[in-house]
């Protein structure tokens, strides 16, 4: 009964363990769902207008919001590895000071590689004077994938990626926490068809059926095996 009882205990532990990481992960698909709907909410609602008073990431975040001000062109960098229509290209961050003090970085828009040389970066121009400028409050301006450092390192042109508060400390500007993605066009040529966000509901539901799909398993081998153990007992005599 001993050998019969842990092999038992072992296929209950896996049918157990299992269910609770398919229902886990049914959780989280709704949590984004929900998420997707806020955003929804937010990105439809009025512009909020961005002031010097700094913001909260969670406050503010796919929020739509409205700046009016002037970009730093002379701080500007660009996103490597950034395609568009299977296109490489970049995507052009730079900041904008606004009217009443503060600064915000702004992703202003993709640029097509100079595919001759690299290092090129294609014309485009930059607004003069004061201007407003309207979009949705990001985290950061997307991120690819590096190897360690990469083409991060403080002080590049051409970056793979850019972290707004290391990049506050490197140019002592007073950013907010977050990244406009700018939505308004202002005649710069730059393309601004932005990808939607994907969450991966799709991936967490998938994952829900792989774990109920080995629970089933376990909980059929279990039965089969128990119906063989079963049959295998000895008879007892009368």
């Amino acid at each position: 009964m001993k050998f019969r009882l842990i092999p038992a205990l072992l296929i209950l532990l896996v049918i157990v363990v299992t269910v609770r990481l398919g229902f886990w992960q049914r959780d989280r698909a709704h949590q984004k769902e929900a998420l997707e709907a806020h955003i929804s909410q937010f990105e439809s609602a009025p512009a909020q207008t961005l002031s010097n008073t700094p913001l909260a990431l969670k406050d503010i975040e796919f929020h739509r919001v409205k700046a009016r001000g002037s970009f730093v062109a002379d701080k500007v960098v660009y996103l490597d590895n950034r395609p568009y229509n299977d296109q490489p290209g970049f995507y052009v961050v730079m900041p904008f000071k606004l009217a009443d003090g503060g600064y915000v970085l702004v992703n202003r828009g993709w640029l097509p590689r100079n595919m001759n040389n690299r290092e090129t970066i294609a014309p485009y121009s930059t607004p003069q004077g004061e201007i407003q400028i309207e979009g949705i409050a990001r985290a950061d301006a997307t991120r690819a994938f590096e190897l360690g450092q990469g083409g991060s390192a403080e002080h590049q042109l051409i970056r793979q990626n850019l972290d707004t508060a290391a990049y506050a400390a490197e140019t002592g500007l007073p950013l907010q926490a977050f990244v406009i993605q700018q939505l308004s066009d202002d005649g710069d040529k730059l393309v601004r068809d932005w990808p939607a966000p994907d969450n991966g509901v799709e991936r967490n539901y998938g994952y829900m059926f792989q774990w109920w799909g080995m629970a089933a398993a376990a909980l059929v081998f279990g039965l089969y095996a128990a119906r063989r153990a079963g049959r295998k007992a000895p008879v007892s005599g009368v």
